[in-house]
């Protein structure tokens, strides 16, 4: 059965739960205090099945000293009921709760005069009248208008018959998304423990799923489901749910946090966003403190100026009825998605001011006044006509991420997509060669050739500095070109350009073209150290002595003995260089010597004719290469 909540909206005493209750039966009024002062304070809640559907009613407070109740339960419904009592017809919160209406973007709703048989035909001619002109223009100006009276039941059949018309072409809500429930009430049941209710915004929750309670990252779990009022296994989007937590205290929770899939969301103190201010106010002014309210959370925030949405205004203040780029920064954290709508109210006093929707919930630490920054506004702004709204947004975040990329998850914290509709995204702009994935990583198509010519323009620096050298080590390089970039990136570019047999990536990377090329008088030096190493045997020679034979200077020295050892005809020992043909030598000599009895340093140093600076490190190596082991002070051959 399609469920839809369905909430009310409109002035104080202009029978907003009378009427809730004449079509459900049930008293939406459920606090002690509300039934006493015949006025609701806090938000209630009711169900009706009717013509196949189920109508769950919100039924939010008028006073204006409980807005910020009202705003609790209006951003999780999908209809409204805008109620207006005839015969007083339409008042101040009549219009604030519209405005609000109008801000979060509902789609549809339903005028109900109320207290019908309580005023002539010509008084409920003129509220008629006075509700089409304060809806002209808007979602509702064409939606229907129904009288009613509570009190004797005239016109509660036809208003059932409309709001179940209103909610089968109402649109469906995302089951496939992250499982996202907005908690408005928290309370404890004996022998159940906690209990937290709430609209199910997106996905489902089935009972013994594992979740997590946002901000404060408690991780609880599903024990039991109630969808109005009945039992159930599951509940899904669009449904009012009260969820039985196990692993949780009342008293750590609150109405304003968010239960939902372990890991879909991230909390934030800082979004960006467009913000519309109502025409009925003053201009909202750049760094203003506002009360910012989203789903069913209010905190405090300030709002940072961009620009103008458009071309008129300056950045210092959003003028009545504007438009503009803003950057909120929250004093607590919230849990948002891109496209969430929240709506503004002034510090002090408190009246409504404007709302907007959530264009980025995780935007970098960057300036928002520049032209750089306006670009990527205007990027993420979704606009009127909402073509290419997704990509836009994707493509601005993949081209700000650079080497960082854009991994699959940040699909859904950030740009609020469920998995299905993820993976979509990235089979489309991989298609269409918009983006390259990278394992689980969405990277700009630019940002990757401009780090493979970065890549290999500093290795033909390299080369042309050191033509003796092999290559860049390749942590090196990693860290000179791709610091900023994902390790899934690094290797990534050097796969590419290594199939493109452009590089060689080993342990060092170098040009594909590249090879060792020696001066004559380098070559005249390479041969002449070598040799002097392998006559050395197993008592090298110095530096000097390699300087004065070679006849050349001591960096020429350093440059062949390092290419030496990269062609592995010399090995290093400790700071020892000896010559690979001396080495092998010594291990077939110590091999023979099995059974003859341990090795120790003293007959080491006699049997070799060397001294103990050559033979301890001498030593250590063949432990080193499995072919003595150390015992004690001597040591035996394996």
């Amino acid at each position: 059965m399609k469920s839809i909540v369905i909430g009310t909206a409109g002035h104080i005493d202009h029978g907003k739960s009378a009427l809730v209750r004449a079509l459900t039966g049930t008293d939406p009024d459920r606090l002690k205090e509300e039934q006493a002062r015949g006025i609701t304070i806090d938000l209630g809640f009711a169900h009706l099945e009717t013509d196949g559907v189920n109508l769950a009613f919100v039924d939010v407070p008028g006073h204006e000293r409980f807005v910020k109740n009202m705003l609790a339960g209006a951003g999780g419904i999908d209809l409204v009921m805008l109620v207006i009592a005839a015969d007083e017809s339409v008042m101040p919160q009549t219009r604030e709760h519209f405005q609000i209406c109008q801000l979060l973007q509902v789609h549809a709703g339903v005028i109900v005069l109320t207290k019908s048989d309580l005023v002539d035909r010509d008084t409920l001619d003129l509220a008629t009248m006075e509700a089409r002109e304060l809806t002209a223009g808007s979602f509702l100006a064409e939606a229907p208008m129904v009288a009613v009276s509570s009190k004797t039941g005239d016109g509660l059949t036809d208003l059932r018959r409309v709001l179940a018309q209103l909610a089968t072409a109402s649109r469906q809500r995302d089951v496939n998304g992250a499982a996202r429930l907005p908690i408005d009430r928290v309370f404890s049941v004996k022998g159940f423990g906690t209990v937290v209710t709430g609209t199910l915004v997106s996905g489902a929750i089935t009972q013994d799923d594992v979740l997590q309670v946002l901000p404060g990252d408690i991780v609880v779990k599903v024990r039991g489901i109630q969808v109005h009022g009945r039992k159930e296994l599951r509940a899904e989007a669009g449904h009012r749910a009260a969820v039985n937590l196990g692993g949780v205290e009342v008293g750590e929770l609150t109405r304003g946090d968010t239960l939902c899939t372990a890991g879909a969301f991230e909390p934030t103190r800082r979004l960006d966003a467009v913000l519309d201010i109502i025409p009925e106010v003053p201009a909202l002014r750049h760094g203003a403190r506002v009360r910012f309210h989203q789903g069913t959370m209010e905190l405090l925030g300030r709002v940072a100026i961009a620009a103008p949405r458009s071309g008129s205004g300056t950045a210092l203040e959003i003028p009545p009825g504007g438009s503009a780029f803003v950057r909120i920064r929250l004093e607590a954290p919230a849990v948002l998605t891109r496209g969430d709508r929240f709506i503004v109210r002034a510090y002090s006093p408190p009246v409504t001011i404007g709302g907007g929707a959530v264009l980025d919930p995780l935007p970098p630490r960057t300036a928002i006044r520049t032209a750089a920054a306006l670009a990527r506004f205007q990027m993420l702004d979704p606009g009127e006509d909402g073509v290419g709204v997704v990509d836009r947004a994707v493509l601005a975040l993949i081209e700000e991420r650079g080497g960082g990329g854009v991994s699959r998850a940040a699909l859904g914290t950030r740009v609020g997509l469920s998995r299905d509709a993820a993976s979509h995204l990235i089979e489309r702009l991989t298609a269409e060669a918009r983006a390259v994935k990278v394992g689980d990583l969405l990277v700009s198509p630019a940002v990757l050739q401009q780090l493979s010519t970065q890549l290999l323009a500093v290795l033909q620096a390299h080369h042309d500095a050191q033509p003796l050298a092999e290559g860049i080590p390749r942590e090196e390089a990693r860290e000179r070109i791709f610091g900023r970039a994902a390790p899934a990136v690094f290797e990534y570019v050097l796969g590419e350009l290594s199939s493109q047999h452009r590089i060689v990536a080993t342990d060092r990377l170098a040009l594909a073209s590249h090879r060792v090329s020696l001066s004559p008088e380098e070559a005249r030096a390479h041969a002449v150290i070598e040799a002097l190493y392998r006559e050395a045997g197993l008592a090298p020679p110095d530096e000097a002595a390699l300087v004065g034979a070679a006849n050349v200077a001591a960096p020429v020295v350093d440059r062949v003995a390092k290419l030496l050892v990269r062609q592995k005809r010399l090995v290093k020992i400790d700071t020892l260089l000896f010559h690979v043909d001396a080495l092998a030598r010594l291990k077939a000599d110590v091999r023979e010597m099995k059974g003859l009895g341990g090795v120790d340093v003293p007959a080491f140093k006699e049997r070799y004719g060397i001294t103990r600076k050559y033979a301890i490190p001498l030593l250590e190596y063949l432990d080193r290469e499995r072919v003595t082991r150390r015992v004690g002070n001597s040591r035996v051959v394996l």
